[in-house]
């Protein structure tokens, strides 16, 4: 008997530790290309993502524990900010860009609208440790983590000890970031053979290749590149793009070009969230481009469109939202946690 029960206490210690260790598959529909995202130096496993989930929704990160990365990134708007044009920060702080949408982190190189970030690993940094957004420092959000018995629990079931660094932090905030992948779209479907465009869609997906997919190439519906779309500077902002961190001329007004997937739940649009409507997106690059020295040679010349156009344009765009990514519920506040550590809830507040 004694055997037996030895025998079953091991399986289960196996089991656990298989639990531990178990990769995640990445998975990603065949039309997409090959991710850019180095997986061997982070392999995904579940307890390192739900570590990166719990710690992507706690203000715990933010210096007076009011912001978390949810705050600007909600998974309502495909994890981007609707209802006004900049971030909010800590202190009831305005930032000085519109916060963009996170999802399909895996296939892009380079992050923030001005590329000051070239690794997803490192990207988390940015607003941890800006003034205007969660105004803290990396070594304080490490002792508030090594406090909390619930993050020494979600460390350990993470990396196997309570080891609690800045390098596993932000780790495991990527594993959780790497998993918002959207890629369920009626385009989506249609690649797929799954469905078909309307007329009016075929339409304005032909209208798209003519026009748009140099720059926003599909399938991801961006080459995340930089480029100076002719928008006037903000008076007010002064935001001169890529040029605030290369200090190049070449890259005055140059932005991250960002993915036309989700606009419906990702307005307002471009880096300083001037536009709140799609057809005002239109109506700059038809009659608001303004020529400067960087700016794309696609826009040299404004975009001809009839009203038909534009509508069948927009039609096409639309195909590309995807309300099972938004929708999601395990992209949502990990509700399991709460109950790991009873008397040590997180301060949730969303």
């Amino acid at each position: 008997m004694k055997k037996q029960v030895a025998v079953t206490l091991g399986l289960v210690a196996i089991i656990a530790l298989f639990a531990f260790t178990a990769k995640v598959d990445f998975s990603y529909p065949k039309h997409f290309p090959k991710p850019i995202y180095n997986f061997k130096n982070n392999t995904l496993t579940e307890p390192k993502i739900l570590l990166g989930k719990a710690l992507f929704y706690d203000p715990l990160l933010s210096k007076d524990g009011s912001i978390s990365c949810a705050s600007c990134h909600s998974s309502y708007n495909a994890f981007a900010h609707t209802d006004h044009e900049l971030s909010h920060g800590i202190n009831d702080q305005i930032g000085f860009r519109n916060a963009p949408a996170l999802f399909n982190l895996a296939w892009q190189q380079n992050f923030m609208w001005d590329g000051a970030i070239n690794h997803l690993d490192m990207q988390a940094l940015a607003p941890i440790t800006h003034p205007k957004e969660m105004g803290e420092n990396l070594i304080d959000v490490v002792i508030k983590l090594q406090a909390s018995p619930l993050y020494k629990t979600l460390f350990k079931q993470a990396f196997k000890d309570t080891i609690i660094t800045g390098e596993r932090l932000l780790k495991a905030m990527s594993q959780f970031e790497l998993t918002l992948v959207s890629a369920n779209s009626k385009y989506d479907k249609v690649m797929k053979k799954q469905t078909v465009f309307t007329e009016q869609e075929q339409s304005g997906y032909t209208l798209f290749k003519q026009h748009c997919n140099s720059c926003h190439a599909e399938p991801l519906f961006s080459n995340y590149a930089f480029a100076n779309n002719g928008l006037p500077v903000d008076s007010t902002l002064n935001d001169y793009g890529k040029m605030n961190i290369t200090q190049k001329s070449e890259d005055s007004l140059m932005f991250k070009i960002p993915t036309l997937r989700n606009l419906s739940y990702t307005f307002p649009y471009m880096h300083d969230g001037r536009f709140k409507k799609l057809h005002e997106v239109l109506q700059h690059y038809t009659k608001g481009v303004k020529q400067s020295v960087t700016l794309s040679h696609q826009l040299k010349n404004n975009i001809n469109l009839t009203s038909n156009q534009k509508i069948d344009l927009l039609s096409f765009i639309l195909t590309l939202n995807d309300s099972a990514f938004v929708f999601n519920p395990n992209h949502k506040y990990p509700h399991q946690v709460l109950s790991i550590i009873p008397s040590k809830k997180p301060n949730n507040k969303l």
